[in-house]
């Protein structure tokens, strides 16, 4: 068994953790409910199967696993059998503005965030602005559309990079608790990210800026997804962009 478990191994920010982990020189094995090539050990954190044994001898858990649904109750599994197996280093990817967006996915990060702080394990907690990818993907899944609708707020997208050598660094420390937030290098409107997507993509397409309704919106649009105060990524939506087109 290897001293840094990782959950989510296998995912975009998962795959880049485990390679500068392993050029780090952890001996790194990742979940997984289905066999994979590497180190790696089955077990499944929706049913709890296989979990025990994962999470034995292990010195960190590198929790990256995410899903649309079941995140809070994967978490507590996961916690249960790092508290049997005697209390391994517990390293949380949670989202900035989670505490302030009443997203229901939002709303089970907290809940996981609550879940760690509660456990009695030694912990480090990661609050991360939204990825360069997730900004790409909002844009990219318009690309049949007339025009290209960009909402009436501002995003800090961080490069997973970034964030991944943050994570390193944690588990390199040991628990440091609730560490500071990590966002991208620039906060920018929408507008502005769409203009460099479709710069990138060599497209000519009006932009629509709309605003949405609601609670969810109104967190957004007031700039509760923003660390401009922790604006430490050092890589920009157009480094992104020369990487993915």
């Amino acid at each position: 068994m290897g001293d840094v478990l990782v959950t989510g191994g296998t995912g975009n920010l998962g795959r880049i953790v485990v390679a500068k982990l392993r050029e780090a020189g952890h001996d790194v094995v990742v979940l997984s409910r289905r066999p994979q090539p590497g180190h790696s050990v089955r077990g499944d954190l929706r049913t709890g199967q296989g979990i025990p044994a994962a999470v034995a001898g292990v010195d960190t858990i590198l929790h990256l696993a995410t899903a649309p649904r079941g995140d809070a109750e994967a978490c507590s599994r996961l916690i249960a059998a790092a508290i049997e197996a005697g209390g391994a280093h517990l390293v949380f990817t949670s989202i900035v503005g989670v505490d302030r967006i009443p997203l229901r996915y939002y709303e089970a990060k907290k809940e996981c965030e609550r879940l760690i702080e509660t456990s009695g394990l030694p912990f480090t907690i990661q609050r991360a602005t939204q990825f360069h990818a997730l900004v790409f993907r909002l844009f990219a899944a318009q690309r049949r559309m007339p025009l290209l609708v960009a909402p009436t707020c501002d995003f800090q997208p961080v490069h997973m990079r970034d964030v991944a050598d943050r994570l390193v660094e944690h588990v390199s420390a040991g628990p440091r608790e609730r560490v500071p937030e990590i966002g991208g290098p620039e906060v920018r409107s929408a507008r502005s990210l769409a203009q460099s997507y479709l710069a990138a993509a060599n497209r000519r397409r009006k932009i629509a800026a709309i605003g949405l309704p609601g609670r969810i919106f109104a967190g957004f649009r007031a700039g509760a997804n923003l660390t401009p105060n922790h604006a430490d990524g050092t890589l920009t939506f157009e480094d992104y962009l020369d990487e993915r087109l």
